[in-house]
């Protein structure tokens, strides 16, 4: 079974207190496909990085986790964000990005061709160039994959609000699952509940729509009902990573179940919110190990207690 996830790799240069900063390979898709490979399935990685420190450092992370790279090759510098933790843990970020994937054939690449599943989101479905690239291979793979998506909002590359709406909803329309953060939801929505969109959501055809709620769980949302997951508490180092490591083990937990793949596309919109909330609680746990150390580090399958 081949899985594909789409989108940026970063390093994250994170400062906090008297602390010297520190450097973390990072970018939402790309710690996705870390934690899928770390939860012991075979993955690709579809991105870009650049011929320079950073890059070494992100190949190096990549390989040592097993995960398959299909690189757009350029000649732009590895993309940064430079973080700021707050005393909870939690991180604002300042981004230089690169993002073209203008030499990666959609319509011949194997990593598509071939994928059960195709996760993306963040930065990548709405920074152009590169983001005409990644609606055009989740429309190539729709027909054969299961399709994922999270929107992790970042409000510093929206210049229009109304058009960022428009954005994430053309991906939305063609996703099986979604999950986005409360914060996303309210930031996109400010004139309805997280409950609200999440309905509307799955009203445009996804068969799961996920919010998260940091330290207050998880609520999912099914055509057959809800389900609601609270958090486990523990020690927290920083929040970096958490939604990508809840991310994974959703996906992770759909894999086990033979949920992924067109062919279970509606099997997957038939899920009990029984099942739906068993699904959440592994990832809620999955994020709950992210956030008990620093930097974006998701856990291995015996760590999910």
């Amino acid at each position: 079974m081949v899985l594909t996830v789409m989108g940026e790799a970063l390093v994250d240069v994170l400062s906090g207190g008297i602390a010297a900063p520190q450097a973390y390979v990072g970018g939402s898709p790309m710690n996705v496909a870390v934690g899928l490979a770390r939860l012991g399935h075979p993955v690709a990685f579809v991105g870009r990085y650049g011929d320079d420190e950073y890059g070494r450092m992100i190949h190096g992370h990549l390989s040592a986790n097993g995960v398959q790279e299909v690189l757009a090759p350029d000649a732009l510098p590895t993309s940064t964000a430079h973080g700021t933790l707050d005393p909870v843990g939690a991180a604002t970020y300042e981004f230089d990005m690169a993002w073209d994937l203008s030499a990666f054939d959609v319509a011949t690449a194997p990593a598509l061709a071939d994928a059960q599943l195709l996760h993306t989101g963040s930065i990548a479905t709405v920074l152009e160039p590169g983001a005409a690239t990644v609606l055009a291979a989740v429309e190539r793979a729709r027909p054969h994959a299961t399709i994922s998506y999270d929107p992790n909002v970042r409000p510093s590359f929206v210049s229009h609000h109304a058009e960022a709406v428009e954005q994430v909803e053309r991906f939305v329309v063609l996703s099986d699952v979604v999950r986005a953060s409360d914060s996303d939801l309210q930031w996109l929505y400010p004139g309805r509940s997280v409950e609200e969109t999440a309905r509307a959501w799955l009203a445009l055809g996804p068969a799961m729509v996920v919010a998260t709620y940091g330290s207050g769980g998880s609520r999912g949302v099914v055509a057959a009902g809800t389900a609601e997951v609270q958090a486990p508490v523990v020690d927290v180092a920083d929040t970096v990573g958490a939604g990508d490591s809840f991310m994974s083990a959703l996906l992770s937990a759909l894999v086990d179940r033979e949920l992924v793949g067109a062919a279970h596309r509606d099997a997957l919109h038939d899920l009990t919110p029984g099942q739906l909330r068993e699904i959440l609680d592994y990832a809620t746990r999955a994020a709950a190990v992210t956030v008990s150390r620093p930097g974006a580090n998701p856990p291995r399958r015996d760590e999910i207690s």
